[in-house]
């Protein structure tokens, strides 16, 4: 049997997609808050702030102004280079068999995410899945440059296709509604997964919804002899 994909290309969202980083999240949140006199968000508020940048986050849900919201985007990040990238990230079930079974299949990756590149980098190379991944794409340290989730899938296709990519039928694989409207500024269509931190309605727009490893493996992957 032989496997193909029906995209030519494949773009990762990272947090709440690949990987689940938010206990760490939570405690430098907790820690950075605190420190500029604000309460810290519970669990259940870490649904609006884990996928988008920080940089916005600070300001619209703790009333940071942009300059309040640039000192506690370096705060957060100290902590987070204190702690070591990959502390209190694990990988969502199933996720890695499907970037091992794309590029078996020869489906060029990359990545899209609103976090840092230089963290997108570490936690690639932490799970062993940098090797697979055509162009490692992510936001610029100070979430500003490189910052909009338009700006960051324009900035992937570019690389990948700078790298030789076909990327007429990408597809961007997230699960917050700015990865649905950054990846449709650029065409792109969606696959949305519910496994991640988002509310029912942020599906809208999206190409297809599933709600496990399975069901999104599916997607991707097809017997190419039928």
């Amino acid at each position: 049997m032989s496997v193909g994909s029906p995209f030519s290309c494949v773009l990762w969202d990272v947090d709440g997609t690949l990987v689940d980083a938010s206990d760490g999240i939570l405690r430098r949140l907790t820690i950075t808050l605190e420190h500029f006199g604000l309460p810290a968000p519970t669990r259940a508020e870490l649904v609006h702030w884990i996928g988008p940048p920080l940089y916005e986050s600070f300001q619209h849900h703790a009333g940071m102004t942009s300059e309040g919201a640039t000192d506690a985007v370096s705060f957060y990040r100290a902590l987070g280079k204190a702690d070591g990238y990959t502390t209190d990230v694990k990988l969502y079930p199933g996720v890695k068999q499907i970037v091992d079974d794309l590029a078996a299949a020869g489906v060029p990756q990359g990545t899209a995410s609103s976090k840092p590149e230089n963290q997108v980098q570490a936690l690639m190379l932490h799970f062993d899945l940098a090797e697979h991944m055509t162009a490692i794409t992510g936001a610029t340290p100070d979430e500003k440059t490189l910052a909009t989730k338009a700006d960051i899938v324009a900035e992937a296709l570019r690389r990948m296709r700078a790298a030789g990519v076909d990327t007429s039928r990408p597809v961007l694989i997230g699960d917050r509604h700015h990865d649905v409207d950054g990846a449709t500024a650029n065409g792109v269509p969606v696959i949305f997964v519910r496994w991640g931190f988002s509310w029912p309605h942020e599906a809208e727009g999206a190409q297809a919804v599933v709600d496990n490893a399975d069901e999104l493996h599916a997607l991707l992957l097809v017997d190419s002899d039928a």
